[in-house]
């Protein structure tokens, strides 16, 4: 007698001596693996007609479950249960308390006659799909029927690598996920930071800039996790070196010429005078390269010194360069400024001079006018006291 659940058929028969002390449940499959046959071994089952053959099936809400989580599925029985079995697809896990399953996976939790519960641990991929409960009862066979689904985080699993690519080269980056709801991606650059690039797989970015080199983010990400991921694009670009800044220094002391140059890749440096190379080290100069600096230094300037330098950098995209001119700068002696001291002093004197002789003998005239009689004597005095000075003060500064 069969009686057929969906996609499952159930079959019971009478079971010889032999068979009943083995177990009470056989399970086959179909040519094309579409129903699963679950036979009963009972010693006697009630003689119904085929219209009171009937069997209860119930379908259960889905479970969603995580991967790498543990999912328990449960099945109430009752008092006039005589077997009970969990299958899942074409195999059967639990019959009774007898693990038929091989997975080491899948235990028993409760068997009782409230409920029949087993446990399926680290649920993957694999673990999503239908499970059955089938109960055969004294009277009627009865399922309960739930379906797993199996949630999985986002994992990037193809990403273009670092990429070093000329100037106005085109570009394409790809970022491909995995992951279940199917997860979405997004990429953007993050050094120098910028808004959201592109919502896709591929990002393509045509003739490359220097100012979109950087590091680029890949991002996967649905309701369950997200996955980042980056990629690196450098872009070689020829040399160019900031204008020259002439520099003034005095004789006896130490000078630095200064180039800077933004270039990728790292560009080398030679300086010369005129048309003559200079080399490090001799003549009294020093040549220091620091990444994009690189310093031209007169340990002790002579007067061979100045004159015209150039800077030229040099990488395999092209070149550049920019012209200094160290030029001498005279810093004033003591000896220099008590001669100027002196100068005004003198021009000082003889400017009061002509006022103190305006003053002293340009007098009224005319009628009624009166000279005091020590009139010249003051005149002299004033003259007489403004070349002493004069001719003391130079001696005085050098105090």
């Amino acid at each position: 007698m069969n009686v057929k659940l969906r996609n499952v058929i159930i079959k019971y028969k009478h079971l010889d001596h032999s068979e009943r002390k083995s177990k009470h449940f056989h399970a086959s499959c179909g040519t094309e693996c579409n129903r699963l046959t679950i036979y009963f071994g009972v010693r006697s089952l009630p003689v119904h007609s085929q219209g009171e053959s009937q069997t209860d099936s119930k379908v259960m809400d889905n479970i969603t479950v995580r991967q790498g989580e543990n999912v328990f599925l449960r099945c109430a029985q009752g008092d006039i249960v005589t077997h009970t079995a969990w299958l899942n697809r074409s195999s059967i896990l639990y019959a009774g308390e007898d693990k038929w399953s091989v997975d080491p996976r899948v235990s028993l939790v409760t068997l009782n006659r409230e409920e029949f519960t087993i446990k399926i641990e680290d649920v993957d991929m694999t673990d999503e799909g239908p499970y059955i409960c089938a109960v055969q009862t004294s009277s009627r066979p009865r399922t309960t029927s739930v379906h797993i689904l199996v949630q999985v985080p986002p994992t990037i699993i193809n990403l273009s690598k670092d990429i070093v690519v000329n100037e106005g080269s085109n570009v394409t980056l790809m970022c491909q996920a995995s992951g279940k709801p199917e997860p979405s991606l997004t990429w953007k650059l993050l050094s120098p930071s910028v808004d959201l690039v592109s919502e896709d797989e591929y990002l393509d970015i045509p003739s490359i800039s220097r100012q979109r080199a950087g590091t680029y983010e890949c991002t996967a990400i649905n309701d369950i996790a997200t996955d980042v991921q980056t990629v690196e694009i450098t872009v070689n670009y020829a040399p160019s070196v900031s204008e020259g800044r002439d520099v003034g220094v005095t004789l006896g002391q130490r000078g630095v010429l200064e180039c800077e140059v933004d270039a990728v890749p790292k560009a080398d440096f030679e300086w010369y005078r005129d048309d003559r190379r200079i080399i490090n080290g001799l003549d009294g100069m020093e040549i220091e390269d620091a990444g994009q600096l690189s310093k031209l230094t007169f340990l002790n300037i002579s007067e061979a010194d100045y004159g015209n330098y150039t800077c030229i950098a040099i990488n395999k995209l092209g070149s550049s360069n920019a012209s200094f001119v160290l030029y001498e700068v005279i810093e004033p002696t003591s000896s220099t400024l008590v001669q100027e001291g002196s100068t005004n002093v003198l021009l000082l004197s003889s400017s009061v001079l002509e006022k103190t002789s305006s003053e002293t003998f340009a007098l009224p005239a005319g009628p009624g006018a009166v000279q005091d009689g020590n009139s010249g004597s003051m005149g002299t005095h004033v003259h007489t006291y403004t070349c002493l000075l004069v001719i003391l003060l130079p001696f005085l500064l050098k105090f």
